[in-house]
């Protein structure tokens, strides 16, 4: 393509569409062309040999699943509407899955009994289905996309450890050996459960995730569980003034409320009521600051989501914006952040439309039920690991996530093992994901400029690009169909540019598809009994002699 579609947003999604690597079907959906499956597949055995060598053995699961399974470990209700769900003829509940510890989980229970039958670890690579809100970004968030999953079990947490470990190795080889630039960041859990989990991050501008990283103390995690170290609470001031409700008509946001009654956004305090299942909490956090659904999930035991308008009305007896911890019905927990405490006094909403409260003194109008950690990290704020130490926040790609998943599905899908004392134990497992589909578009966020893709070696779809410069020339044809023969012999895999195009184009289109070496042909070099051959990652040109440009290439290559 020679323009920049108008549905690609990000440098990845646009050069697989011009690049010729993608053509989009629908919304999320893509047909993968020669070039871009050529790609999959180097990283597809990137992936297997890895895998392989660290003892994982490679399966076909059915992407097709009964529904059964899935209830059974009670992710028909958790995954949502993000499950794809249909029937057969027969009226009979599937999912098309989106990943599989529910059908590895039935298998192995089948098939091993014994302690002697573990380790095992199992893995494939599959076309997974998720049905995403908002598909975008190309591969990158997509409805369809190529998956490796892998399985382990183990008898007991050390060996469990041992297997994470390992995998945990294999994906640092599998992505510096894709050319990848990635952190391994401790990371939430979510709807697999567990009791563990690493993400592999690609760092790039475009990438939706963000981690809170401090290099200096050698510390990166997903900045949805980065801890915020607890501020000191102060103590109620005696000659604090008496909380004042005033009005503020139409004043429901920060940016409102603080504007109206010349305050800054941090001497106000948010409350927001969060429900889980039958449970509404009210959350406060600084009025500059965010609450963390996920943090509040992890202390509710459960997924949360902001209470809708309904309950937020029936809870308060105002509208949604006037909220606030004085006056609340007894009933409704208030949860409270360290930095709320830390404040002598707050401006809050009065539980009545149309007004907040002035002067508001923790421990002397209200008391949190419960003080932890309950909202976003933001950069600057103190390191964990070492609070002298700030962090920053940097944007990144998952392209791979490992858990260790424990007992949750072994023990609801009963894969039991008899131990050397004749005991029957749930097997302890393990889950290690990668997107193969978007570790392509990761590598070409992370390679490119503004030509077009520059491929690392290890993934690029051809090794060489070779250019005829003038098809309408007979010894120029002859040259280079001698030269892509012996290229070809000598083990590199070539692109040969034959078409009847203008050398300017040809050049144009070896750029964008990113080819690690250019190789051409014209009339100026054949007189000169030359090639011209051209690194594409720096640019840098030679002029060789056609007969030792294979041995150029070797010396200069590093093709697996």
């Amino acid at each position: 393509m020679r323009e920049v579609p108008k549905e690609a947003e990000i440098p990845s999604h646009i050069l697989m569409l011009r690049a010729g690597l993608i053509r989009m079907l629908s919304a999320g959906l893509y047909t993968h062309l020669p070039l871009g499956l050529r790609v999959i597949q180097k990283v597809s055995r990137i992936v297997r040999e890895e895998m392989n060598g660290a003892g994982a053995c490679e399966v076909l699961m059915p992407t097709l699943q009964p529904d059964t399974l899935w209830k059974q470990t009670g992710r028909w209700n958790d995954m949502g509407p993000e499950l794809m769900r249909l029937q057969d003829r027969h009226e009979r509940d599937f999912v098309l899955g989106p990943t599989h510890e529910e059908i590895i989980t039935h298998l192995v229970a089948s098939a091993l009994s014994s302690y002697r039958d573990l380790p095992k670890n199992l893995y494939q690579i599959q076309t997974k289905f998720r049905d995403e809100v908002r598909p975008r970004f190309g591969v990158m968030r997509s409805r369809e996309f190529i998956m490796k999953d892998a399985y382990s079990f183990d008898k007991d947490e050390a060996g469990c450890k041992s297997s994470y470990d390992d995998m945990y190795q294999a994906y640092d080889r599998i992505f510096k050996r894709c050319g990848l630039d990635c952190y391994p960041v401790a990371a939430d859990t979510g709807v697999m459960g567990g009791s563990g989990s690493h993400e592999f991050m690609a760092l790039a501008d475009s990438g939706e995730a963000e981690i809170a990283v401090c290099k200096e103390a050698n510390f990166a995690v997903n900045l949805e569980i980065c801890e915020v170290p607890p501020v000191p609470a102060v103590e109620p001031n005696p000659s604090a003034p008496d909380a004042e409700v005033v009005d503020t008509p139409n004043k429901t946001t920060i940016e409102d409320v603080t504007a109206f009654l010349k305050k800054k956004p941090g001497e106000l305090v948010k409350t927001l009521l969060f429900q889980g299942g039958e449970k509404v909490v009210a959350v406060l956090v600084r009025g500059d600051r965010d609450a963390n659904p996920i943090k509040v999930g992890r202390e509710m035991g459960c997924l949360v989501d902001l209470a809708e308008p309904g309950v937020v009305k029936e809870i308060t007896g105002c509208e949604v914006g006037y909220a606030g911890p004085v006056g609340l019905k007894s009933d409704v927990e208030i949860w409270a952040d360290p930095e709320v405490l830390a404040m002598e006094e707050m401006t809050t909403g009065a539980n009545q439309t149309g007004r907040h409260i002035l002067h508001v003194v923790a421990g002397r109008d209200f008391k949190p039920t419960r003080v932890a950690d309950l909202r976003w990290a933001v950069p600057d704020d103190p390191c964990p690991e070492d609070p002298s130490k700030a962090i920053e926040v940097v944007r990144g790609i998952e392209v791979g996530q490992v858990f260790q998943l424990g007992t949750k599905y072994s023990e609801k899908l009963e894969a039991t093992f008899q131990d050397e004392d004749g005991t029957s134990k749930p097997m302890i497992m393990g889950c290690y994901g990668i997107g193969v589909t978007r570790t392509v578009a990761a590598v070409i966020e992370q390679h490119h400029d503004e030509k077009g893709i520059v491929w690392p070696e290890s993934v690029a779809p051809f090794h060489i690009h070779l250019l005829s410069l003038g098809t309408h020339m007979p010894e120029i044809v002859e040259a280079c169909d001698k030269l892509a023969e012996s290229l070809a012999e000598a083990g590199f895999e070539v692109l040969y540019d034959d078409r009847d195009e203008r050398p300017g184009g040809k050049f144009k289109d070896a750029d964008l598809m990113g080819i690690p070496w250019q190789v051409s042909i014209g009339k100026k070099s054949l007189e000169k009994g030359v090639c011209e051959i051209t690194r594409r990652s720096s640019g840098e040109r030679s002029e060789v002699s056609i007969e030792e440009a294979i041995s150029f290439l070797k010396d200069r290559s590093n093709f697996q």
